[in-house]
């Protein structure tokens, strides 16, 4: 009962920065006696990673460390360019100029930071420890938090942070590069938070596993460092071979990938799943189709589905509503493959080939001393393997045709396409990347409507803040290049 409360409250106001409680106002009337008064913090943490389950039969999880909000993201996998819009065009042609993130700092991280909260509160603390050891429970927690934190400041740039959570309704935005030296700590910090006490029962992802979770935090670390490779490379050399040295490992097995697997139920199938749930709103883009055409690839027909005549054909990318109609009128597009749109997918975090290729990038930038062509294509084995469709023989022709194998001179180019193919359907992660890096080579919408006519670099803030949070939302785009619209981009961002 907690729990909704809290949940009701912070939903009503300033991006969940302003909760606060005036049960006291009533004395005892609203409390009811049979309601528990310390929140069970495993079922908290299921919700923080599931999000809060739809209401509906048609319904997706958008929240959470699971929802629809952060890896799975459609827009994003627009500017990504691996869909395109059947019916209603207008994200493909960059129209979004703000984005709400009520529901990753009143949902998700409401919880995380609940259950921080309760575990070091010396009143809770051993009440609480029945669902795990404290220091177990705090690890889990503050990881998944660095993880949304990053997710967010990822998409906005600079966001409330270090007063976010605290009950108060005005609060300042923090810089990215704080956030980011911040994010580095808790990682570290938390991982050495692991006990040999009671395991956090409520953990969906790694059951508890403080082996696993350690990967995950290590990895976290060298895909941030890498964030770095324009702003602040000196930091993010340091940062990598820190994490990629440390003797908890990373991710570097599909056994060790950190996803959540979606059930039959409809309350938490796959969100892709509930996306296509009687519409037809998007398909592969032709992008993505070509490029994995003309590489051979063997993740086409998992990543697409064929249309009636047995062909795979991607729907041509941005086309304004004119043109859709017309296309659409004459041609079949591949809908995402079966595989993807299943209601038990997994939805992959962070997984072995991410890693491997990240692996791969440091060693060419010499960050690392290790041999960069044996995990370039060990990423590519285990995108295969995640996907069921490695082939020894077809693995060897395709790693060493020209389209494929790198040069000293393409490499990184060769590293980032590789890398936006494993990423699929991951999308915030591949626009992310492509943010970044540059590649692939995506080009903007030729009939983009957005001032700038290119991929947006990030998200408008809330269009709530200018009103609700009027003094920390003006000195945040002050610090904008362009204001506060999507051609502004992130710090890391050059």
């Amino acid at each position: 009962m907690t729990t909704i409360k809290h949940k009701v409250l912070t939903l009503g106001l300033l991006s969940a920065l302003g909760f606060m409680t005036s049960c006291s106002d009533f004395g005892s009337e609203n409390i009811t006696p049979n309601a528990a008064s310390t929140p069970v913090t495993s079922a908290l943490l299921t919700e923080a990673i599931t999000g809060v389950p739809p209401t509906t039969s048609t319904g997706a999880l958008l929240d959470g460390v699971a929802g629809r909000l952060t890896g799975l993201a459609t827009e994003p996998r627009l500017f990504a360019q691996y869909w395109s819009q059947t019916q209603y065009p207008e994200s493909s042609l960059y129209s979004t100029t703000f984005a709400d993130w009520n529901r990753y700092y009143a949902v998700t991280l409401e919880d995380l930071q609940t259950i921080i909260d309760y575990n070091n509160d010396p009143a809770t603390k051993a009440y609480v420890a029945q669902f795990g050891s404290n220091n177990n429970q705090l690890a889990i927690a503050r990881i998944l938090k660095a993880y949304m934190f990053w997710v967010i400041t990822d998409r906005w740039g600079d966001v409330p942070y270090f007063d976010a959570l605290k009950k108060n309704t005005q609060v300042k935005y923090d810089s990215q590069q704080a956030i980011y030296a911040d994010l580095f700590k808790e990682l570290k910090e938390a991982s050495a938070q692991f006990d040999d006490g009671k395991v956090f029962s409520g953990d969906i992802i790694y059951n508890g596993s403080a082996a696993k979770w350690k990967k995950f935090a290590n990895s976290m670390r060298m895909l941030m460092a890498l964030r770095l490779t324009k702003v602040d490379p000196a930091t993010g050399k340091t940062e990598f071979a820190a994490a990629y040295s440390d003797a908890a490992g990373y991710i570097s097995t599909n056994a060790d990938n950190a996803f959540v697997q979606y059930t039959d139920a409809n309350q938490f199938r796959n969100p892709d799943n509930a996306l296509f749930d009687g519409r037809n709103d998007y398909a592969v883009s032709d992008v993505l189709v070509d490029k994995l055409k003309a590489l051979s690839d063997p993740r086409l027909p998992v990543y697409a589905a064929p249309t009636s005549s047995g062909e795979y054909s991607g729907l041509p990318y941005g086309l304004n509503r004119n043109l859709l109609i017309q296309y659409t009128g004459e041609h079949e597009s591949s809908a995402p493959g079966t595989k993807i749109l299943s209601r038990t997918q997994p939805g992959y975090m962070i997984t072995a080939a991410q890693m491997l290729l990240a692996k791969s990038e440091a060693a060419v930038r010499g960050w690392i001393s290790d041999d960069a062509m044996a995990a370039y294509n060990a990423a590519i084995k285990a995108s295969w393997e995640q996907y069921g469709v490695y082939d020894a023989a077809k693995f060897a022709a395709y790693t060493t045709s020209a389209a494929v194998a790198p040069t000293q001179a393409d490499f990184l180019a060769k590293i980032g396409d590789q890398r936006w193919i494993a990423l699929y359907p991951n999308g915030t992660e591949a626009w992310i990347e492509w943010r970044r890096t540059g590649y692939p080579d995506l080009k903007p919408t030729p009939y983009a409507v957005n001032d700038s006519k290119e991929i947006p670099r990030r998200y408008g803030y809330p269009n709530t803040e200018p009103t609700l949070n009027t003094a920390a939302y003006n000195e945040a785009i002050s610090k904008l290049s362009n204001g506060d619209k999507t051609s502004s981009p992130v710090w890391w961002d050059k």
